[in-house]
């Protein structure tokens, strides 16, 4: 069994403290981790929160098909590497992708139903953007462009297969974790075929 788990939702949203406290109650599953060309943020390391490259190396591994998806968002480039899902799935894991709207259509597109997708945000705007301001990383700037795209991305929300809306944490946990143990379930991730087969054997 094995599948691909896209959450996607504002920067803002606690979308990333989510989903590393899901992996932990899941285990068996593996984060993809994004390539960007944006500045590594205090804290950060390369190679466990993104792998950070400049801007020249990022449009060669495009030219080069080194993506699944890749997507520019407030100037700056991210991208997921298709060879690493590849090989976890294959070790039967579930892959986690946090990636943004447009990378989402992207992937979609090239892996269908073996994507379960969750789409998680504040309970409205004003939220969004008291918690960006009380994170206190960003400028005023980025902070009114990164509102601008959770309006946009917020009329996208059809698109996904689930919706978690994160006003109490534990209790968006407990949606984010029940929607991955349920799509370990979907008939995508097995091979159907010859499970029907050895079904039907009479042996």
């Amino acid at each position: 069994m094995s599948g691909i788990l896209v959450i996607s939702g504002p920067s803002g949203s606690g979308k990333s403290s989510l989903m590393h406290k899901m992996m932990e109650e899941i285990g068996d599953t593996y984060f993809s981790v994004s390539t960007t060309t944006r500045e590594k943020r205090e804290g950060e390391v390369d190679g466990r929160d993104y792998f950070f490259v400049s801007r020249d190396e990022f449009e060669k591994d495009i030219e080069e098909g080194y993506f699944l998806e890749w997507a520019k968002v407030h100037d700056n480039y991210y991208g997921t590497s298709i060879k690493q899902i590849e090989k976890k799935l294959q070790e039967g894991k579930t892959v986690v992708l946090d990636i943004d709207v447009q990378g989402y259509k992207i992937a979609k597109e090239k892996l269908g139903d073996v994507i379960t997708s969750v789409f998680i945000t504040t309970p409205n705007q004003k939220t969004l953007r008291e918690r960006l301001v009380k994170r206190g990383t960003d400028s005023k700037e980025i902070i009114e462009k990164r509102v601008k795209n959770a309006l946009a991305e917020m009329r996208e929300i059809n698109l996904y297969d689930f919706f978690i809306i994160n006003d109490d944490f534990e209790t968006a946990l407990d949606s984010l974790v029940s929607i991955v143990k349920a799509s370990k379930s979907k008939t995508s991730s097995f091979d159907l075929q010859n499970f029907v087969k050895s079904w039907e054997s009479k042996e």
